[in-house]
């Protein structure tokens, strides 16, 4: 098993969310099934801090929702534990105490379709939260706060949104009332699970840079979850990689981006072109970008031992198929867990 325990990072202080050794397992059921799990999150670490966005990248069928929703206490952890403002979140086990960290911790959903009922207009659908959490009285403050919350989110005028039904919204407009449903809870954190990958991709760079100015100006802990690794070096601070439930590879946006370590995330980031990058990241003679030597990504109803890259890896070696590598820090901030690099020459 990886351990992936994550150091709190001091520059950023102490992280407002923070998953520790977090693992998740989802057992099968039917003929043939008595005893499989799908190991859907192996142990893994992550922290969000104030004012920072950490993206977090991968294929489908990484892991990256599952982590997000563990986060969001969608997902009991099978192992491991949540903290919040460094206190393990126990008292999440109430409805009174998931409404309390709901209040801290709220999620943007990918479809902003059927995210939202179609069956209410946008005053009802961001007054209810606003009344849930008991941030407005009587109906002339929750009117004031329904509008500043549209204004938040660049749906203007106001009141010429609030009593529109989502279906007369564009895609855009929709995930910007979800995430203005999201701000009124009033959170520190906001989960974004693909917030921007339904959207059209002229209206994708609107919706990132709000997310961007919620940061900034709100000091917001975000975590985004994309498969768009170029792209997320525009928007997060740092940039997380996830392959099949284990965390390979970490550090400042520009840097992974840059300099990527992983096989997986040089792989990541040959399939997303980057206008800004030049050359080829895999143009080494023993490593080459075909399909036949990649093949498919491992069943996580019984993975691999050892990196679970490694079938896949033009890199490999034996000691690949049997343990998993530790993790190897450089001075630039990135880690990387990968048997390619001597742990002693770069501490």
């Amino acid at each position: 098993m990886p351990a992936s325990a994550e150091p709190v990072l001091e520059a950023h202080g102490e992280p407002v969310l923070e998953a520790r050794d977090v693992v998740k397992r989802f057992p099968l059921h039917g003929p043939g099934q008595h005893g499989k799990e799908v190991h859907a999150v192996e142990p893994t670490s992550l922290a969000l801090h104030a004012g920072r966005i950490t993206a977090l990248v991968g294929e489908s069928g990484s892991g990256k929702s599952t982590l997000a929703r563990m986060l969001a206490l969608a997902y009991p952890p099978t192992e491991g534990e949540i903290r919040l403002d460094g206190a393990p979140v126990k008292q999440a086990r109430t409805a009174r105490g998931k409404r309390a960290y709901y209040r801290q911790v709220q999620m943007v959903f990918q479809d902003p379709f059927s995210s939202l009922s179609p069956v209410h207009r946008l005053r009802y659908i961001l007054s209810r939260p606003l009344q849930l959490h008991g941030h407005a009285s009587g109906r002339a403050e929750l009117e004031r706060q329904i509008l500043d919350l549209l204004n938040r989110v660049n749906l203007t005028p106001a009141d010429q949104f609030i009593d529109k039904f989502p279906h007369e919204l564009s895609g855009g407009q929709r995930q910007r009332v979800a995430i203005a449903r999201a701000l009124a809870a009033r959170p520190k954190v906001l989960l974004g699970d693909e917030p921007v990958s339904m959207l059209d991709v002229s209206i994708r760079l609107d919706i990132l840079n709000l997310l961007g100015t919620l940061r900034d100006d709100e000091g917001l802990a975000i975590l985004y979850i994309t498969h768009d690794i170029a792209g997320a070096r525009y928007f997060a601070d740092e940039i997380k990689v996830l392959y099949a439930g284990q965390l390979v590879e970490s550090g400042p946006a520009d840097a992974v981006v840059e300099q990527p370590r992983h096989p997986y995330t040089r792989l990541l980031l040959e399939s997303a072109p980057d206008p800004d990058r030049e050359g080829a990241l895999l143009d080494a003679p023993e490593v080459v970008d075909d399909e036949e030597t990649l093949g498919e990504p491992p069943s996580l109803v019984d993975p691999p031992a050892g990196c679970r890259f490694h079938p896949r890896c033009p890199l490999a070696k034996p000691v690949c198929a049997t343990a998993f590598p530790p993790r190897t820090q450089f001075d630039d901030g990135q880690w990387v867990h990968c048997w390619s690099y001597d742990e002693e020459n770069y501490r």
